[in-house]
C-alpha cells in the first residue's frame, strides 16, 4: 500500500491574500527609497554613522509605540481596515517628500511621519491575518504575507535601478515612489471587506503588562532584546559600499535580497506549522549569529560581499513567521490587537537605541567591533526567546 498524500491545504482566506498584494505593492514604494536613504544622508547630506542609526532607529521606535496604540484601537472596535488605510496613506504621502529634503533634520521628520504611518497599520493587520486563520495555517498566512512583502522590496529596488540607469537624478527617485504608493490605497479600500475586522463583544480589558500570559510576557521581554541587537540592513548597505560595491549596484543587491527572504518566507512559514515554532526559531536566530560574525570577521570583495549580505537578509526571514505566530498562539482573540501591538514595541522600541549604539562603535572601534557585538548580544537574546518559546510549549 503506497503512502497516504497529505492533505491539500485549504486556500488562504481572502483577507490575507488582499494584505498579502497590499504590502507587495507598500514594499515596491518603500524599497525604491530605503536602500538609497543611507547613501543620500551621508554623500548628499553629509551625515555620518550616528546619524543613520538615529534616523533608523527613531523611525523604528517611533512607529513600534504606535502600533501598540493601533493595536488597542481595533481591540476596542474601531476598523481594522480604517487604522489599515489610514497607515498606508500617511505613509505613502510622507515617504516621496523626502526626495524634496535639504537637511538630515527633514529627513528624520519624514521619515518619522512614515514610521508614523506603520504603526498605524501595522498591528491592526496582523490582527485581522491572525483572526482569518486558525492555528493550524497560522504560519503558513504569515510566510504568504511575509513572502509577498519581500516581493515587494525586491521589485522597488530593481525600479530605483532602472531609473538611476536612465540617468533620474536620486532626488526624483524618491519622489516617482509616489506612483505605487497611490496603488497601495487603493486596493485596501476596494479589496477588504467591510466584514474582515470583527468588533468586540465587550470592552477591552485594560493594558496591563501582569495580566497578560506568562509566556506572553516572555517573548515579548525576549524579543525586546532581540531586537537591541538587530543590525538594520541599511548598515549592511554601508558595509558593502566600504567592500567597494559601487553605488549604482546597491538597488540590486538589496532586490536580491528581497528576493531571498520572498523564496523562504513561505517555506518558513509551512516549516513552523509543520515541525513546530522553536526548531524554526532556533534555526534562524542561529543562522544570523553566524552571519553577523561572518560579516565582522571574513574580508569580503566582489562576490563575497553579494554572498554576505543574500546570507544575513536569509537569516532574518527564517524567523518571521514563527515569532508571528507565537504571538497569535498565546494571545486570546480579545486582546489579540494589543498583543500584537506589544510584539510590535518591543520588537521596534530597542531598535533605536541598539541602532544609534551600533552606529557610534562603527564609528569608535570600526564596523567589524560593531558586527561582532551585535552577534553575541543575538545570541543572547536569541537563546532567552527561545527558552520562553519551550516553556510556554510544555505549559
Amino acid at each position: 500500500m503506497g503512502r497516504e498524500r497529505p492533505p491539500t491545504p485549504r486556500p488562504l482566506p481572502r483577507t490575507v491574500v488582499v494584505l498579502g498584494f497590499v504590502s507587495l505593492l507598500n514594499d515596491a514604494a518603500s524599497e525604491m527609497i530605503t536602500p538609497l536613504l543611507p547613501l543620500f544622508l551621508t554623500a548628499t547630506l553629509g551625515a555620518g554613522p550616528a546619524i543613520v542609526g538615529l534616523v533608523e532607529g527613531l523611525a523604528e521606535a517611533t512607529a513600534s509605540v504606535v502600533k501598540l496604540v493601533a493595536g488597542r484601537l481595533a481591540d476596542r472596535g474601531v476598523p481594522p481596515k480604517h487604522l489599515v488605510i489610514g497607515g498606508y496613506g500617511l505613509a505613502n504621502v510622507a515617504r516621496p517628500l523626502i526626495g524634496l529634503a535639504a537637511s538630515w533634520p527633514a529627513v528624520l521628520a519624514l521619515r518619522f511621519t512614515d514610521r508614523i504611518g506603520k504603526g498605524i497599520r501595522t498591528a491592526p493587520r496582523d490582527a485581522l491575518i491572525a483572526g482569518a486563520t486558525d492555528a493550524a495555517a497560522r504560519g503558513r498566512a504569515f510566510g504568504f504575507h511575509r513572502a509577498m512583502d519581500h516581493a515587494g522590496a525586491m521589485i522597488g529596488p530593481l525600479i530605483a535601478y532602472a531609473l538611476l540607469a536612465a540617468a533620474v537624478p536620486l532626488r526624483s527617485v524618491f519622489l516617482l515612489s509616489v506612483v505605487p504608493g497611490i496603488a497601495v490605497v487603493s486596493l485596501v479600500a476596494l479589496g477588504v471587506k467591510r466584514d474582515a475586522a470583527t468588533t468586540p463583544t465587550q470592552a477591552a480589558a485594560p493594558l496591563s503588562f501582569a495580566l497578560l500570559d506568562a509566556r506572553l510576557r516572555a517573548l515579548l521581554l525576549a524579543a525586546g532584546v532581540l531586537a537591541f541587537a538587530t543590525v538594520p540592513e541599511v548598515f549592511v548597505v554601508l558595509w558593502a559600499r566600504d567592500a567597494g560595491l559601487p553605488l549604482a549596484r546597491v538597488p540590486l543587491v538589496w532586490a536580491a535580497a528581497s528576493l531571498v527572504k520572498m523564496l523562504l518566507a513561505y517555506p518558513a512559514g509551512v516549516a513552523t506549522d509543520r515541525f513546530g515554532r522553536v526548531p524554526l526559531l532556533v534555526t534562524g536566530w542561529s543562522a544570523r549569529v553566524a552571519a553577523l560574525a561572518a560579516l565582522a570577521l571574513v574580508p569580503a570583495t566582489g562576490a563575497g560581499v553579494w554572498a554576505l549580505f543574500l546570507g544575513y537578509s536569509a537569516s532574518l526571514v527564517l524567523t518571521e513567521p514563527a515569532e508571528r505566530s507565537l504571538i497569535g498562539d498565546a494571545a486570546p482573540a480579545a486582546r489579540r490587537g494589543t498583543a500584537f501591538g506589544l510584539y510590535h514595541l518591543a520588537s521596534g522600541l530597542f531598535v533605536l537605541p541598539g541602532a544609534v549604539l551600533f552606529g557610534l562603535l562603527w564609528e569608535r572601534a570600526g564596523s567589524a567591533s560593531a558586527f561582532l557585538a551585535a552577534a553575541v548580544v543575538t545570541a543572547v537574546a536569541a537563546s532567552g526567546m527561545a527558552w520562553s518559546a519551550r516553556a510556554g510549549a510544555r505549559a
